[in-house]
């Protein structure tokens, strides 16, 4: 029915190029429209203001010689002002686009190392843009913005890039394990030096008080009891002594057996080496 009555319609975002006899006459912009068909006026075609994208997948290789696919996403719209050019001078926009961002990857990322790559890949879709803005601005088209979305390495890359990083994480947490181990046994070390520290010290104030206790004892006997020398007082305190000793092994019930001499001749050797073993230690301190 619009046709009959040489009425169009061009929709939003979307413009129509209109002919006479072949010839480009106008931009029709959004509306409706009156097209006299029988002077030869017609509508060639619509084209579409609208953001488009078109994702391209390049493989290439680095400078150490490992193939990567390279993922770019270009979004690009044709002007308002130049649809006729981005109308009849490209017949293929998407492909022509994808040609330029093919020669632009294959001649940038030979350059780069792959690890370089990665940490370029701005770098690289800045390129890309300019190039395809250059190139595409002359056919009615502007080049929005340039994504490097995707670096994919080979899968054996990957692999073995994991490989690299797993046993360098493995080997600095083993590091770092055996510093602490380290760690703990200096600190245990110190512990138990402090400890054998306080330890000594204290069995040498108990045997300081002990000596001074049993002289303090000898002296007030000596002095309470006449006729008494220090040597019998001390035996006397050594032998009563080792009574209470054997009483309290006795009175144990968890104490090991133990052998010594008991017997009445036997004593007086025992309170020798007490009564020794205690002056040589007063003398060590």
């Amino acid at each position: 029915m619009g046709q009959l009555l040489c009425c169009v319609q061009v929709d939003q975002s979307t413009v129509a190029i209109k002919e006479r006899f072949g010839k480009f006459e106008a931009i029709l912009e959004p509306g409706c429209h009156c097209i006299p068909w029988f002077i030869g006026s017609r509508i060639a075609g619509n084209l579409s203001l609208r953001l488009q994208q078109l994702d391209v997948r390049c493989e290439t290789k680095t400078k150490d010689n490992v193939f990567v696919n390279v993922v770019a996403s270009i979004q690009y719209r044709a002007l308002a002002g130049n649809a006729s050019d981005a109308f009849y001078k490209l017949s293929n926009t998407r492909g022509q686009i994808q040609a330029y961002v093919f020669d632009v990857i294959r001649a940038s990322v030979p350059k780069l190392t792959l690890d370089n790559a990665f940490e370029q890949k701005n770098h690289i879709a800045k390129i890309v843009e300019d190039e395809l803005e250059k190139a595409m601005s002359a056919y009615g088209y502007e080049i929005v913005q340039t994504l490097i979305t995707d670096i994919e390495p080979d899968e054996h890359v990957k692999r073995a890039m994991n490989e690299i990083n797993a046993a360098a994480r493995l080997r600095l947490a083993t590091t770092e394990k055996a510093e602490a181990e380290k760690i703990i046994q200096i600190k245990r070390a110190e512990g138990e030096a402090e400890a054998k520290y306080l330890s000594g010290l204290g069995i040498a104030r108990q045997r300081q008080a002990i000596v001074d206790g049993l002289r303090d004892s000898v002296l007030g006997f000596s002095i309470n009891v006449p006729g008494t020398s220090a040597k019998d007082v001390m035996d006397m305190v050594l032998v009563t002594q080792y009574f209470d000793t054997m009483k309290e092994i006795g009175a144990s019930a968890k104490s090991s057996a133990v052998f010594i001499p008991h017997g009445p001749g036997a004593v007086r050797d025992v309170a020798s080496q007490i009564r020794d073993g205690l002056l040589q230690s007063s003398q060590v301190q």
